[in-house]
């Protein structure tokens, strides 16, 4: 089991502790969310239909746990949108890589039919939404962005990551810059519990939602101690996630979250042995001692990172000597020079000197 350590460790410390990657709180900016397979349209769903609406049913794709959101919650949710008829996909969050804000009750006029459904899951569950016009683009549609028909029923596949509880409701605009970041490490101490108990889908999901409040655009406004204080939030979020992930072998999104720590901040011990170990596992063996070299720089005598360029070095000499079995004798032993034969040349030369004097003999016996 990872341990979480809460604040402020210093960055060249051990990047492991008992040999497995720690939880620690160190910071950046991303929103991910496992994104659902994209195919041409929306998913093939088998599951019972629930009318929550005389415009409004739900098809459960993937099941959440707890409670259903109340009104005034502020949920964020990553979606799919397209239009029924055409099936054209008009709105993707997820390729976006930016979970929407939805708050229950104060959602705008084309999202009722969204909020509707939304307001019916539990955290975790994706579900198929089939929305009628009158509660999404209406009459007129919209012709700006998103570029939505008039008269548009509407299918979204929605997922809830998690929802705050608010009795009035307060989106992360109306916040003052200590309540965002109060809000985010709220989540990101809820993410580390989780991660204790082994609940890594549950985690993630607090860590992504602790990230959102540290959006980008609101991460180029900070400066000074403000910046110190979201970046202490963000960046551990990032690298818990990227733990979570490679308990889980999403090998990738581990990768990615901690190159995002890496780009702001390339000393990262921790980063960069959890992105070796990534890479390890994905069979990329140089990148990752590349990986664990460098953190073995910025944290000199680690044993962890010690381990494991041992582990990878034992992996590719394994593989030298099992190339070298499967070629050994391929080919065949390599051709050896023959010993030259004297009996035959001796045989062939009296054979030759035998020749020639018969046929003089010939050539005289005409003459006479």
């Amino acid at each position: 089991m990872e341990q979480v350590h809460e604040e402020h460790q210093d960055q060249h410390q051990s990047a492991v502790q008992d040999g497995e990657p720690e939880i620690v709180t160190e910071g950046a900016s991303f929103v991910h969310g496992e994104p659902p397979q994209d195919g041409s349209g929306p998913p093939k769903v088998d599951s019972q239909v629930e009318v929550l609406h005389e415009k409004v049913t739900k098809q459960v794709i993937k099941e959440g746990h707890g409670q259903k959101p109340s009104k005034y919650s502020t949920c964020f949710v990553h979606y799919r949108a397209w239009t029924e008829i055409t099936q054209h996909k008009f709105e993707d969050t997820w390729h976006e890589q930016q979970l929407l804000e939805l708050i229950l009750g104060k959602e705008k006029k084309e999202m009722t039919g969204l909020a509707i459904g939304v307001s019916n899951m539990k955290s975790g569950e994706r579900a198929l939404l089939h929305v009628g016009w009158e509660l999404g683009y209406g009459k007129e549609g919209n012709f700006s962005f998103p570029n939505v028909p008039p008269m548009a029923d509407i299918i979204y596949e929605v997922e809830l990551i998690g929802f705050d509880e608010v009795k009035e409701g307060k989106a992360r605009s109306d916040m003052t810059v200590e309540e965002r970041i109060s809000s985010a490490d709220r989540r990101k101490m809820d993410g580390n519990a989780l991660f204790k108990e082994e609940k890594l889908e549950e985690a993630i999901q607090q860590y992504e939602m602790a990230i959102a409040y540290m959006g980008d655009d609101f991460m180029f406004q900070l400066f000074g101690k403000y910046q110190d204080m979201a970046m202490a939030v963000k960046n551990p979020c990032h690298l818990n996630m990227a733990a979570c992930m490679i308990k889980l072998k999403r090998y990738e999104e581990a990768i990615e979250h901690c190159s995002i720590v890496l780009a702001e901040d390339k000393e990262n011990v921790k980063a960069l042995f959890r992105r070796g170990k990534a890479k390890a596992e994905l069979g990329q063996t140089d990148a990752a001692r590349e990986d664990f070299l460098k953190a073995g720089k910025y944290a000199p005598g680690d044993k962890a990172i010690a381990k494991e360029l041992r582990l990878l070095a034992e992996h590719d000499k394994a593989v030298y000597s099992k190339q070298k079995e499967l070629y050994k004798g391929l080919f065949g032993p390599p051709p050896q020079p023959k010993p030259k034969n004297t009996n035959r040349l001796i045989l062939l030369w009296q054979w030759l000197v035998a020749f020639l004097y018969r046929l003089f003999r010939r050539e005289r016996q005409k003459t006479d």
